[in-house]
């Protein structure tokens, strides 16, 4: 049997540890007379923590293992010894999962951010030993209390790809191609429909350093958003993304209606989100390269009013402007050197390829930084003056 590779849904059952129990003993040493209670507390129970991590995409480790258990707190001992705390378990989820409670269907947490840490079950408090009930009253006190109980909860979490932008379109449209041609990805290609069997996500870096990331879903066919073929299961990957993408195959790959697969794509994401429709998006027709091509994109237009980007990934050909557009609409944040107050042109950077540098190259190295160390508040550590 093939075994899976990606998994963007999964039911876990989280556990913390319960807490330790207080101990009830009395102090026993040789001419001490009266010794008193010294019963130490128990420990607290470990914590099950969600932590984001940027260097996983999928929630294969919870399918094959969803079970999630924190360590127990330890009893407390006699001679007032504290039981020890139980160990914390901490998971690690791809960016973007969300955390849902199946019992009650509330969203406990949204992890987006790397290093984000949510705290799904909480260990039991550690019980009381019998120290703590000495008073005048009451000087052998045998009272102690258990250790807090474990919460235990069922989980849902979902993956919802972060990314930019999200590219949508028909098998065989030219997703994976034009993801490509932008980035570093390297998407299986192919002919036949279906290529793409989970997400891929490609970042776009431009010449200034600015980033986007565009995530690559699988093809989408008429009725996906009531559950046809692969496109529900996908289409929740697009919801976190800030402009769509519309990818036509101009070709009329399959003998498809160019005209008409763009009608049913805005008509699927319509049916399956309000929100997600009213979002900026882009139309890029692609495969410009094949001779039927341009003759489709003028019946495209005049049947959808819509002029796109015409794009070949083949020969490159308008993927330039590809990128200006799609960066318009995203605007991503250009991360230079505070004294930069705008993004230097590099065209009109000077020759660097000397045996020295010249000076005024230096404001174009945007990673270096020119200012002074700090200086430290006492030779002692390590400062020299």
């Amino acid at each position: 049997m093939k075994a899976k590779t990606f998994i963007d849904q999964v039911e876990v059952i989280v556990r913390s540890g319960k807490g330790g129990d207080g101990s009830m003993s009395f102090r026993r040493e040789a001419l001490v007379e009266f010794g008193g209670p010294d019963g130490g507390d128990g420990g607290r129970g470990g914590d099950v923590v969600f932590k984001a991590s940027d260097h996983i995409n999928s929630l294969l480790s919870l399918y094959y293992d969803p079970k999630c258990f924190a360590q127990d707190g330890g009893p407390g001992q006699g001679q007032k010894m504290y039981g020890k705390r139980g160990k914390d378990l901490v998971v690690p989820v791809p960016l973007g999962t969300e955390v849902y409670d199946v019992d009650t269907g509330l969203l406990v947490a949204d992890i987006v951010e790397p290093g984000q840490t949510a705290i799904v079950a909480k260990g039991g408090a550690g019980g009381f030993g019998n120290v703590h009930f000495k008073s005048s009253v009451n000087q052998a006190p045998t009272e102690h209390t258990p250790g807090g109980a474990a919460e235990e909860r069922r989980l849902r979490l979902e993956l919802k790809t972060i990314a930019d932008a999200g590219l949508l379109g028909f098998p065989n449209a030219g997703k994976s191609s034009l993801l490509s041609c932008v980035s570093s990805a390297t998407p299986k290609i192919a002919s036949y429909p279906f290529t793409t069997l989970n997400p891929i996500v490609g970042t776009i870096v431009y010449p200034d350093y600015a980033k986007i990331r565009m995530a690559d879903v699988p093809g989408i066919i008429e009725g996906a958003a009531k559950g046809v073929g692969l496109g529900l299961a996908f289409l929740r990957h697009l919801e976190r993304s800030k402009v769509l993408i519309y990818v036509i195959d101009m070709a009329g790959t399959d003998n498809r209606e160019p005209w008409k697969d763009y009608e049913v794509l805005k008509k699927e994401i319509d049916e399956y989100s309000v929100e997600l429709a009213e979002r900026p998006y882009l139309v890029v027709a692609n495969k410009l390269d094949v001779e039927c091509a341009k003759e489709n994109l003028e019946r495209f237009v005049k049947e959808t009013g819509v002029t796109p980007i015409c794009v070949s990934c083949e020969t490159r050909e308008g993927v330039d402007a590809f990128l200006d557009e799609l960066r318009k609409l995203v605007n991503p944040v250009v991360k230079f050197h505070h004294t930069h107050e705008v993004a230097p042109d590099i065209s009109e950077m000077p020759d660097t390829t000397g045996e020295e540098i010249p000076e005024e190259a230096l404001k174009f190295a945007t990673f270096l930084k020119f200012d002074a160390p700090k200086a430290k508040s006492h030779p002692s550590r390590g400062n020299i003056h």
